[in-house]
């Protein structure tokens, strides 16, 4: 059974998993869903493993196939893109009479599936990358020193699969070369060795790649990328491709608009659909690897947001310069707030930014700190924020120390400290806190490294959690 674009859009619209809508769950939001995956006789869920602060990690195994597959997510715990999706899929697995049960009774005969769902428990728990052990568990297929990574391991030897796919999310700033697309999703054939020699387990692993990309590009085109492949005598990847499984790696990058990583995981669970789908008819076999070579690299060239043409002065010199921000997360138990700092200052030609402004003819105008009187949180409201910001105010303080710690939304710092800094120049890596105009006029403010038009009212971006802070 083929599926076509409309196939992949109904089955995803009939099993997304509702109860993951947010990126930074825990191993706990997850528990309640294997529980329920295991009254299912589609899918068995066995316990393999306990974590370093005990958490459980699982296996669900779906299919009776001869060709077996192994899939892990989330050995970074601050990767949970594929996790969500894996959860889709599980679901997909559990339905009946919709169409899809021709499919889903070629995968169960001619595959079976194992998949490994946060694999790191205890960094989701933090949301970090690392392991309690502060480890980076993909790069411990050497020396297995994680209990996680040895576990993880172990599963190879024991399954021997054929096929392994080993699921992550990249940062937000890979583009596609010389455009300002995001990669949505990049793509990787890991190399076993220093040359990147292509065997045949490697070359299938590039053949189903190829067919992955083929429907991706239906949804998201000229959005998908390869990741960079150079050979990691650490990494899990390279090592399962060294072990005889064709591996696959599928980065979750970005999709503009969608920070929860909701439309990724869509794409998550399209490129995991049509990888089976070709795996269990052996139609992969049929694509060229001249098709692989052809995708292109992940370009490195994003920033969130871009400032072309600022005029700055100092000693009574002045140039024109392009300035990028980063708005850098800080996870707060499941939320977080950001950090937005100058990452680069000069000539950014070359670069792009998600939001990207040309401000020739405006200059920088250092933010200030409001001293006249002190505010209550009950009494501010977005206008008079907006007021403030158009006398070039970029900091408030309040008169407790009750939300400290806690985050807000509101598009202007406060603190409770009465004497913060705000920088009178840009600085590299400092807090973005500046404003754009003319002497006379005011247009743009940059509150917290995010872009304000003050000209018409309304956010070029509108503002994440800031954190309450006594420092700028």
């Amino acid at each position: 059974m083929n599926l076509v674009k409309d196939d992949f859009i109904k089955a995803f619209s009939l099993y997304k998993e509702k109860a993951l809508q947010h990126r930074r769950f825990k191993h706990r939001d997850i528990l309640p869903l294997l529980e329920n995956n295991k009254i299912h006789n589609e899918l068995t869920v066995e316990e393999i493993g306990r974590s370093v602060e005990d958490r459980s990690i699982f296996r669900l195994k779906y299919g009776q196939g001869p060709i077996k597959v192994l899939l892990w997510s989330q050995m970074h715990g601050d990767e949970p893109t594929a996790t969500m999706a894996l959860f889709d899929l599980f679901n997909f697995f559990k339905g009946e009479e919709d169409g899809f049960d021709t499919f889903r009774k070629e995968i169960a005969e001619k595959l079976t599936l194992y998949f490994i769902p946060m694999l790191n428990p205890d960094g989701a728990e933090r949301y970090q990358r690392r392991t309690a052990m502060d480890v980076d568990m993909n790069r411990d297929a050497r020396a297995v020193a994680t209990v996680e990574g040895a576990l993880l391991k172990a599963q190879a030897m024991l399954l021997k699969p054929d096929f392994a796919f080993n699921l992550h999310n990249q940062n937000n700033y890979y583009n596609i070369p010389g455009t300002a697309t995001p990669v949505t999703i990049s793509l990787l054939a890991p190399a076993y060795d220093y040359a990147r020699s292509v065997n045949t387990v490697r070359a299938d692993a590039m053949r189903v790649i190829v067919g992955i990309n083929k429907i991706l590009q239906e949804f998201i085109p000229n959005a998908v990328a390869k990741y960079d492949d150079e050979h990691t005598p650490r990494g899990f990847g390279d090592n399962f491709q060294k072990w005889g499984a064709s591996t696959i790696l599928i980065e979750s990058g970005a999709y503009a608009g969608d920070p929860e990583k909701l439309e990724v995981r869509k794409y998550n669970f399209i490129a995991l659909l049509q990888a089976f789908l070709e795996i269990a008819s052996g139609s992969y076999s049929e694509h060229d690897i001249a098709d692989y070579n052809v995708i292109p690299f992940n370009d490195e060239k994003l920033h969130d947001v871009l400032i072309r043409n600022l005029s700055i002065e100092k000693n009574g010199k002045k140039m024109l310069v392009d300035v990028a921000i980063r708005q850098n997360e800080k996870t707060v138990v499941n939320d977080y707030f950001v950090e937005g700092v100058i990452e680069d200052i000069g000539d950014l030609r070359d670069f792009y930014g998600y939001t990207d402004l040309d401000v020739e003819g405006l200059q920088f105008i250092p933010a200030k700190l409001y001293t006249d009187r002190i505010f209550s949180l009950a009494e501010l409201t977005l206008a008079m924020i907006g007021d403030l910001l158009k006398q070039g105010i970029g900091a408030i303080h309040i008169d407790s120390d009750e939300s400290m710690g806690k985050l807000h939304s509101y598009p202007i710092n406060i603190s409770v400290d009465k004497q913060l800094l705000l920088e009178d120049m840009l600085l590299l890596g400092s807090r973005a806190n500046f404003f754009i105009g003319t002497n006379q006029d005011i247009k743009y403010a940059v509150i917290n490294g995010y872009l304000l038009n003050l000209m018409t009212n309304l956010p070029v971006q509108k503002c994440k959690n800031n954190i309450f802070s006594s420092t700028s």
